[in-house]
């Protein structure tokens, strides 16, 4: 969440920040109003609660001096502002409540950079990367034999099965099959390995508490786009982001060993709420996939530096892979809650003849920090402040997937796999039908 005091002392900058992301100005009128009624409520509890405590002293006092009387009409006073605190201080407790709630659903304020824009055509490319590039070649035409979605390449070689996924659990629900999931379970093995030891490989529980959720943002605003365990009040992780975040929640960290960065593989859920009919064949949109995501804890003038490294591993593992992409900034309108700045890497993906987004990389400011309580001692001695998260996906699997499967469609409907994952499926690189 951002900084109650930056809302108090620049109430019209912040205002100005928030209305880029369609913030209406009434909301952070409204917050502000509670803010001043709670602290007003706060100051008199507190107050109230004093004068109860100079009471009781008083009360002592005339009983010692055997002043029976005196002594009760004080008590009787001190019940009085006893039972009028205790209202005030419930009052402030309700206000204070509404305070944070507001904090929780305001998004963060975009950096400065970030292009201003109300949806996704509005997002800014700053650049593409194809095979060949650097000697020259152009940008490679959609060849005949590529005109043919993941789906049905998947079905016909046997490595896709969406039908016996939805029957095992409702659509949007994968099967990879042999040479399929050994294709996934490459993947990942190769982005690890790429990424460690520089990033400590964490493999974190996919199920969390109510307050991991709250601590990245995705919760309360975005409760129906996750599955939640009722019975045990645990949330389905819908990227490692989650749990990375507050793998220190509530702890000091020392200035000395930032930044901490970590990566994680995990099975990832998301109920894509309000996506029906959407995007939904193949694994262009699904509730269940695998992602190896990068995370890293920094102060302030290092955030930048690990959003630039995140990057530049994601967009490496995608040259190795020699797939074509292109590098997004998000606008305003397309952003994240909690994301101060994001990049997005968009893989042209030939068999559905679209740039379809496999890693967003995002610069989050302290607002993540401040819901989970992750600060750093600055190595001068300052007070504690609250570190910077960054995290970006390096890679998520499906659509690298179903793009591997559809670009490495050979004339004779064979599939061709990069040389990088050779090591990882036996030097069998080409795909066919069983």
């Amino acid at each position: 969440m951002i900084d109650i005091r930056l809302l108090r002392d620049d109430p019209e900058g912040v205002t100005a920040a928030l209305g880029r992301r369609g913030v209406d100005e009434s909301e952070i009128v409204a917050l502000l109003a509670a803010d001043v009624a709670h602290r007003a409520l706060q100051t008199r509890s507190e107050s109230l609660r004093a004068e109860v405590k100079a009471l009781s002293r008083l009360v002592a006092e005339a009983r010692r001096g055997g002043d029976d009387t005196r002594a009760e009409e004080l008590r009787a006073r001190s019940r009085l502002l006893g039972e009028e605190e205790r209202a005030l201080a419930a009052e402030a407790e309700v206000e204070g409540e509404r305070v944070r709630q507001a904090l929780l659903y305001l998004p963060n304020i975009p950096a400065d950079e970030v292009p201003d824009g109300e949806s996704d055509g509005d997002n800014a490319e700053i650049r593409r990367w194809w095979p060949g590039q650097d000697d020259g070649a152009p940008e490679p035409l959609r060849a005949a034999h590529q005109q043919v979605p993941h789906w049905e390449i998947g079905h016909a070689l046997r490595l896709l099965d969406m039908e016996r996924g939805a029957r095992l659990s409702g659509s949007m629900f994968p099967l990879y099959r042999g040479a399929g999931a050994r294709l996934l379970r490459a993947l990942t093995a190769l982005a690890l390995d790429r990424h460690t030891p520089v990033y400590e490989e964490i493999r974190p529980p996919t199920v969390v508490l109510t307050e991991t959720m709250v601590s990245t943002g995705h919760l309360p605003k975005f409760a129906d786009d996750a599955y939640h365990l009722e019975r045990d009040d645990l949330w389905a992780i819908p990227t490692a982001e989650v749990p990375l975040t507050s793998l220190h929640r509530g702890e000091i960290l020392e200035e000395s060993v930032l930044p901490l960065r970590f990566t994680a593989a995990t099975a990832c859920y998301r109920r894509e709420a309000g996506s029906a009919g959407s995007d939904t064949r193949g694994l262009l949109r699904v509730h269940e996939f695998d992602k190896v995501e990068l995370f890293a804890y920094t102060t302030p003038d290092q955030a930048l530096g690990a959003q630039a490294d995140i990057l530049r591993r994601a967009e490496s593992l995608l040259q190795e892979l020699g797939l074509r992409y292109r590098v997004m900034d998000l606008c305003t309108g397309d952003l994240s809650g909690a994301s101060a700045r994001t990049f997005d890497l968009e893989v042209y993906s030939s068999g559905v003849d679209r740039w379809l987004e496999v890693s967003s990389t995002s610069w989050y400011r302290d607002y993540q920090a401040r819901r989970a309580q992750v600060r750093y001692r600055p190595a001068g001695g300052a007070a504690p402040q609250l570190v910077h998260t960054v995290n970006g996906s390096a890679l998520a699997w499906p659509r690298i997937w179903a793009a591997l499967i559809e670009n490495g469609r050979q004339e004779d409907g064979a599939v061709r796999l990069p040389d990088c994952l050779a090591p990882y499926l036996g030097g069998e690189l080409v795909l066919r039908a069983p």
